[in-house]
């Protein structure tokens, strides 16, 4: 599976990034960064630092958008600190960005390989959108698309309604599910929520032992310290982690088909994501009344969480620099 990440790390996304490296079966073609977790040059920054870290240097890395599309920025540094990286982001990177932004690396590749990258969207959709507005032919140019957002039947987190990722820029992520992806699945609060890792499975990353795993223990602490006082228990919620899971195990979860929107312009609502949710039979009169022209997305509802945990520690554990 070649693989074209758009996140925006936060260290969620850091997890999520050790554990599709050292996952077989995917490569990483580029990556591009967009504010969120933390403004967009600093997620360039996590960015580079990790793939030093990883020792993947020649994966290419395009600084995105630096701010949402219609609203002005908002970042989260109290969930994942100043740095992103928990306070333990290291020095400098040595590598640079290239010379394209996110948008523009989406569809260059996209042209170049048409049908055959899938995009793994990990954080506000701000890049994704404007690279729609590029290219309106790119859901035709990807095979496929995997976003880590929302919340159907679940609570948001950062609203009562709204997840973070589609409420740091709920236009973007409208356009993006309004565009006609004929393969894209939404990973949301749904399942990610009821994938807590706890402190039995924070206790089983300190034992690992080499380097990357080593680096996780550090970085997770500091977001693992903000979820205890969130949902009053230890450990952590590794949302990124798990739509890179279901990206290359589709099997793990088990999906809801649905048109999808994002609601725009509820003063409680901002950024909920929504679909006509009515128990209507086949052939009803009733006509759906949300997001009825839009081609169907798939949406997590259930995950095999015991199999997802230990699939976290099995690629830490031969993660390797």
């Amino acid at each position: 599976m070649r693989i074209i990440v758009d996140t925006d790390p936060g260290v969620d996304d850091a997890l999520a990034l050790f554990n599709l490296a050292a996952s077989p079966e995917a490569e990483i073609v580029a990556i591009g960064t967009v504010h969120g977790n933390v403004p967009a040059p600093q997620a360039t920054a996590n960015t580079l630092r990790l793939l030093e870290l990883l020792g993947l240097t020649h994966i290419p890395v395009a600084g995105g958008a630096q701010r949402p599309l219609a609203q002005p920025l908002m970042t989260a540094e109290s969930v994942h600190g100043d740095d992103g990286l928990g306070g333990f982001a290291g020095p400098e990177p040595v590598t640079r960005p290239t010379n394209e932004s996110a948008a523009e690396q989406i569809v260059r590749l996209a042209r170049a390989n048409p049908g055959e990258l899938t995009l793994l969207a990990l954080g506000p959709l701000t890049n994704v959108a404007l690279a729609l507005q590029l290219e309106p032919e790119l859901p035709k140019l990807l095979e496929r698309i995997v976003v880590m957002g929302g919340a159907l039947n679940a609570p948001g987190n950062i609203t009562s309604y709204a997840e973070a990722n589609f409420w740091h820029d709920p236009e973007a992520a409208d356009h993006v599910l309004g565009a006609g992806f004929p393969d894209l699945t939404v990973v949301g609060l749904d399942v990610t929520m009821e994938a807590h890792a706890d402190d039995r499975w924070l206790a089983r990353l300190a034992a690992l032992n080499n380097p990357i795993a080593a680096y996780a223990t550090s970085i997770v602490g500091f977001y693992a310290a903000f979820y205890e006082s969130f949902l009053g228990k230890p450990g952590f919620v590794p949302h990124d982690s798990l739509a890179v899971a279901i990206m290359l195990d589709p099997d793990l979860a088990t999906y809801r088909e649905e048109r999808f929107a994002i609601e725009l312009t509820g003063r409680h609502t901002r950024g909920q994501l929504v679909a006509d949710l009515r128990y209507l039979a086949p052939g009803s009169p009733f006509d759906r009344d949300i997001a009825k022209d839009r081609t169907p997305a798939k949406y997590a509802v259930t995950v095999d969480t015991e199999r997802f945990l230990d699939w976290m520690i099995d690629t830490l554990t031969v993660a390797e620099p």
